[in-house]
């Protein structure tokens, strides 16, 4: 049996990372346990005009289509308030956990061991276990609280990877600036599956 991996999404805006996560995981034949906090729902139905089902199974179909892989890795998907789901027990064993986005509610329920739902729960699983997470907060500016939130998180041993993209590989594309940020946060899973032009370093010649 294939070790997930557990793909959090938060109701942050900025979905598209999410997407192109699941997208490059499933294409590289990984398997993926998804879930989507309440307000995600929200943040589809305000970005794309776009209605994420509530059922697992049409949830499949659903991030598939999102991410136009129709084949391929494992998906599974769980509903946000299912507490009791595989996922939310650390006897349930991982490659870890990413959470892109990564709200501010989530980051600061997370920082003070707080879970009212599945995917707070996961990831306070992973915490308690030792395991890897990571998180892609976005929002700007970070406010204090925000900050020792987030400091709080990384003390205990959580990666964060802003969602800042960078331009030394000469993005064309929005894709290229999201899948930049995706890459990265997957390094810290020891996880290559996505197509990104590194830096070599300059040329003394």
């Amino acid at each position: 049996m294939t070790t997930p991996l557990i793909l959090g999404v938060t109701g942050a805006s900025g979905l598209i990372y999410a997407v192109r996560a699941l997208k490059y995981l499933l294409e590289a034949d990984y398997a993926i346990e998804l879930v989507a906090s309440k307000s995600t729902y929200m943040v589809w139905q305000a970005e794309q005009n776009i209605r994420m089902p509530l059922e697992p199974d049409l949830q499949e179909q659903f991030w598939r289509e999102q991410a136009a892989v129709d084949q391929g890795g494992k998906l599974i998907c769980h509903r946000w308030g299912d507490v009791g789901a595989s996922i939310a027990s650390g006897s349930f064993r991982t490659l870890g956990m990413v959470i892109m986005p990564c709200s501010m509610n989530t980051v600061a329920k997370m920082a003070a061991g707080f879970s009212t739902d599945l995917l707070e729960r996961s990831a306070d699983v992973q915490i308690k276990e030792g395991r890897k997470l990571v998180i892609v907060p976005r929002e700007t500016p970070f406010s204090l609280i925000h900050l020792r939130n987030l400091t709080r998180l990384a003390e205990t041993g959580v990666r964060i990877v802003p969602a800042i993209p960078a331009w030394y590989h000469n993005p064309q594309t929005i894709e290229d600036l999201v899948d930049f940020v995706v890459a990265r946060a997957l390094d810290q899973l020891d996880i290559d599956c996505i197509p990104l032009k590194r830096w070599q370093g300059r040329s003394t010649d």
